[in-house]
């Protein structure tokens, strides 16, 4: 036998003796009669059937359980946050109880409940614009009037009628400010 017919036969030889798990032909498949053929493959088909409906199954209770927990997600994300405020209420019930009230108790009492509120608020990530005195931004203000001023450069804000918020560094509420233009020469 010379090197090329040993060659050609040794190419062959894997693809004749191969056997396939899945199902292909083998040497056990030629003895088997058509009937036996069938059932195997009608066996290997109801088991393939029983896989992918359990997949489609999992993949449904998947879906299912992430929808219950985005829902859950949503409803009591800010269950945190409504706690540290029921200390707040808490706060506000037991001043409104008290029988003898003094104007001087209850400022104090408002700015030490203001200071929790204000705690709370950093706690979760609010954070107050207070612009007084700086440059205007309008992604941060809002600008309510332009007043003529000499004292300050224009642009600068001059008075806050309402503070911003931002949340984790996103606006909640810009800040409503007056800006400052320059004045009319005369």
């Amino acid at each position: 036998m010379n090197q090329k017919s040993k060659d050609k036969k040794d190419e062959k030889e894997p693809f004749d003796n191969e056997l396939d798990e899945e199902g292909g032909q083998s040497a056990n498949d030629e003895e088997l009669s058509f009937e036996e053929q069938l059932e195997q493959a009608t066996n290997k088909a109801e088991e393939n059937w029983d896989k992918y409906l359990r997949a489609v199954a999992e993949m449904e209770n998947i879906r299912k359980r992430s929808a219950r927990d985005i829902e859950n997600a949503r409803k009591y994300a800010i269950e945190s946050f409504a706690k540290e405020v029921i200390t707040v209420v808490d706060t506000f019930e037991m001043s409104m109880e008290s029988d003898d009230l003094n104007i001087d108790d209850l400022v104090s009492g408002n700015k030490s409940t203001m200071q929790l509120i204000k705690n709370i608020l950093e706690q979760f990530g609010v954070t107050m614009i207070d612009p007084h005195g700086e440059l205007f931004n309008p992604e941060f203000h809002e600008a309510m009037s332009m007043q003529q001023s000499d004292k300050v450069e224009p642009g600068t804000i001059l008075t806050v009628y309402q503070k911003g918020y931002t949340l984790n560094d996103r606006l909640l509420r810009p800040a409503r400010v007056v800006v400052a233009t320059e004045p009319e020469e005369k």
